[in-house]
């Protein structure tokens, strides 16, 4: 599938003959792309799914932004530009916040939320902001976020994949990714959200654990929220399968 471009970012656009009911748009984590989401929901049959990098991400022009609200307005610019009225909204990590974010200032503009390894607020180490401040450390900080991003069983290969993204990200981006994650803090909102919400979380997570989730879970509409045994924070490269079945509940529920 070719990547298309607007407002400022690239995109895939899976939109196949006779697709239907409401489409659903994918973020990603920080530092991450469109690829962080499993391929089975990208190319979910029947829907139209809009896979975004983010600016200054993957294929998408720099600069990043600094603020999860940066984000979500530029977010929000996509829509416009496509003509997308409302959505469901899937959300990764620092996606997933930038997702609440979304569901909490355009309301109208989201139907429904997938979220996954993430948390009503997301705080970096002191040490992880710092380092990733330095260009000259970038593979160190990709080394040490690597490290801590996937279940015990997992493949190898994983960490060595992401990690090896980690270190590409332009400078400065994964650092503004970072600033703006440790900012973020929806803790005392969560109730003003109307959009029904679909939660997923490895149960190994030790970015965003799952007492992040189940925190989301009883403060959210919705039901739903699947613990993955055995998966880390990366648990949409550890069970791919069963994201992709979570995002094509949450869009059977809402149509």
């Amino acid at each position: 599938m070719g990547l298309n471009v607007a407002a400022g970012m690239a995109f895939e656009d899976h939109a196949p003959p006779g697709a239907g009911g409401t489409p659903m748009v994918l973020l990603h984590g920080a530092g991450g792309t469109r690829e962080h989401w499993p391929e089975p929901l990208r190319r979910l049959p029947g829907r139209r799914v809009v896979a975004v990098d983010l600016p200054g991400h993957g294929a998408s022009p720099l600069p990043g932004e600094r603020s999860v609200t940066a984000y979500a307005r530029r977010v929000v610019a996509l829509l416009d530009a496509l003509g997308m009225a409302r959505v469901a909204v899937g959300g990764h990590s620092m996606g997933g916040a930038i997702a609440l974010t979304l569901a909490l200032e355009a309301p109208g503009r989201v139907a429904g939320l997938l979220l996954v390894g993430t948390g009503a607020r997301l705080r970096v180490t002191a040490a992880i902001l710092e380092a990733s401040a330095d260009p000259a450390r970038a593979r160190e900080v990709a080394d040490a976020v690597a490290a801590v991003s996937f279940g015990a069983g997992s493949p190898a290969r994983l960490g060595e994949r992401y990690a090896e993204g980690l270190a590409a990200v332009a400078p400065g981006v994964l650092h503004g990714d970072f600033t703006g994650c440790d900012a973020f803090d929806a803790m005392g909102r969560l109730e003003a959200v109307r959009a029904p919400a679909r939660i997923v979380v490895g149960a190994e997570d030790r970015l965003t654990p799952p007492k992040y989730s189940a925190f989301l879970r009883e403060r959210l509409p919705g039901d739903g929220m699947l613990t993955v045994p055995g998966a880390g924070h990366m648990v949409t490269w550890e069970a791919p399968d069963l994201v992709a079945r979570e995002g094509a509940l949450l869009l059977a529920g809402i149509g």
